[in-house]
């Protein structure tokens, strides 16, 4: 079984929706599927260095700063065992990096993507920065150095703007989307119940509806 998850770093629902997924798979010890994460970037506009979070924040929610809607987060992250800390972010990076490191992590995809994550929403750090990047990289599994070298190059640029592009065509529009097998998909961070009926069609060779 193949899961494709869409996500983006600086998605706070994306880590929720993570979790979930993880409790979903638990639940089902015999599936073993291979999970591959695809790049879907939030801001493809967004300045290489990042911008300022209070910047970005007054930009994309004005005066109130996205106060009512962090709460919601905030609580439904408890409800997962995350203890977002918002408040400890400084900037909002671009996230094409992380994206060109997550592609380039192989089988460490996941644990990447579990590091970027506890280091943007629960530590405050820039992981649009190249030693930070490198730093979070060591942490899941690389040689730092390599990672290093890895991000001063620009190797799979190209590949992470066409698999966003390819998302876009696929007609997603946010992010978390997981499908399953490349036929059955599921938008935003659901509850684990959500998956198990995806789960039994992929177990039994239903084919896929039109």
């Amino acid at each position: 079984m193949l899961i494709e998850i869409f996500s983006d770093v600086i998605c706070p629902w994306c880590f929720i929706g993570r979790r979930r997924l993880a409790r979903a798979l638990e639940a089902r010890p015999g599936l073993d599927p291979v999970i591959r994460w695809r790049a879907f970037q939030l801001n493809p506009g967004m300045p290489p260095d990042g911008m300022a979070r209070q910047e970005y924040l007054a930009l994309k929610f004005g005066t109130q700063g996205g106060g009512p809607v962090y709460d919601r987060i905030r609580e439904t992250g408890r409800s997962e065992g995350i203890e977002f800390s918002f408040d400890a972010i400084e900037r909002t990076p671009s996230t094409l990096a992380a994206h060109r490191l997550i592609r380039e992590s192989g089988a460490r995809q996941t644990d990447v993507v579990d590091a970027l994550f506890d280091a943007y929403f629960l530590n405050g750090e820039d992981i649009g920065n190249a030693g930070q990047l490198a730093d979070i990289a060591a942490r899941a599994g690389w040689d730092r150095g390599e990672a290093e070298t890895f991000l001063a190059s620009d190797a799979a640029t190209q590949e992470v703007r066409q698999e966003d592009a390819r998302a876009r065509s696929m007609g997603i529009q946010g992010v978390p989307c997981f499908v399953v097998d490349r036929r059955y998909a599921i938008s935003g961070a659901q509850e684990p119940e959500y998956f198990t009926p995806l789960f039994d069609l992929v177990q039994n060779g239903e084919a896929a509806a039109e």
